[in-house]
C-alpha cells in the first residue's frame, strides 16, 4: 500500500481563532498568532486499487490574495486536483473509488471528474449533496466497531471509514493500516496539529457536542495507535506523511 498527499496550495495561513475557535475562551486567545496552512487531499494506492480520500476544491476555483482579518488563507496554488493526481502518475480513469470525509467544497470539488469511481460517503453528507445514483454508495457503517470507535465501514482490506460528526453532521474519517502504522485521514476534526494536541476544537460548522465526542475517541485512538495524523488543512500532515511521523499527545 502506498499514502501519497494530492498536493493543492501552500504558503497560506490561519488564525488562532479559527485554529482553536470551536471551544477555546476568545478571551484567552492570541489574535496576532496564526499557524501555517495549506490544502492537500490523499490517495490510497493499494497495488489493486486507487482510492481517493477527497477531491478538493473545484478546479475553476480563481485564485485570491489574502485580506486583513481574514481567519483562514489556504494559499497559492500548487496545481489544480487533476493536475496534481498527473504528477503523482495517475489518471482519473485509473480512480476506482472516492472516500469522501464530508460535503464541504474544499474536499468534495472534483467529485465530477472520476467515470469509473464509486463514491462512498455518510448518508447524511449525501442527502446534503443531492448524490444518487448507481456510482453512490452511502455508507451505514455497518461493520461493527473499530478499535474504540463503535461503528466501522471496511472498504477493502486495511482501509476503513469511521463516523466522526460534528464539523459536520455527516463528517467521517478514514484510517489506513500500513506496516504497523494507522494512517488517518480525517477531514476537519482539526485544522492543525496544536489542537488535536490541546484538546481543542477547531472551527465547528454544525454540532460542537458530537465534535467534541469526535475529538477525544480521535484523542484516545492515537494514545493507543501509531498514529500517523493526517489533515487537510497545515502542511504538518505533509512532514508526518513524508516522514511517517506518530503523533506524540
Amino acid at each position: 500500500m502506498k499514502i501519497k498527499a494530492v498536493r493543492l496550495y501552500e504558503n497560506g495561513f490561519m488564525t488562532q481563532d479559527l485554529a482553536f475557535g470551536g471551544s477555546a475562551d476568545k478571551s484567552q486567545l492570541d489574535l496576532t498568532k496564526t499557524y501555517a496552512s495549506s490544502l492537500q487531499n490523499y490517495l490510497i494506492d493499494t497495488g489493486k486499487e486507487v482510492i481517493l480520500v477527497d477531491t478538493g476544491v473545484p478546479a475553476e476555483t480563481p485564485e485570491v490574495a489574502p485580506k486583513e482579518g481574514q481567519k483562514i488563507y489556504q494559499g497559492t496554488r500548487v496545481e489544480t486536483y487533476l493536475e496534481s493526481l498527473k504528477s503523482l502518475g495517475y489518471n482519473p480513469e485509473q480512480v476506482t473509488k472516492i472516500l469522501l470525509t464530508h460535503k464541504h467544497p474544499d474536499h468534495s470539488g472534483e467529485l465530477r471528474s472520476f467515470p469509473n469511481a464509486k463514491i462512498y460517503l455518510s448518508s447524511i453528507e449525501a442527502d446534503a449533496l443531492n448524490l444518487n445514483g448507481e456510482n453512490i454508495v452511502r455508507v451505514d457503517f455497518k461493520d461493527g466497531a473499530y478499535h474504540n470507535f463503535d461503528k466501522s465501514e471496511k472498504i477493502v482490506e486495511g482501509v476503513y471509514l469511521l463516523p466522526a460528526p460534528g464539523h459536520t453532521l455527516g463528517n467521517s474519517i478514514v484510517v489506513a493500516e500500513n506496516e504497523g502504522l494507522f494512517y488517518m485521514m480525517h477531514g476537519d476534526v482539526t485544522y492543525t496539529d496544536d489542537a488535536l494536541v490541546q484538546n481543542q476544537l477547531s472551527v465547528v460548522f454544525e454540532d460542537k457536542e458530537a465534535a467534541r465526542v469526535t475529538l477525544e475517541k480521535v484523542r484516545e485512538f492515537v494514545k493507543d495507535n501509531p498514529t500517523v495524523y493526517l489533515s487537510t488543512h497545515t502542511p504538518e500532515a505533509l512532514v508526518s506523511l513524508e516522514e511517517k511521523r506518530i503523533i506524540k499527545l
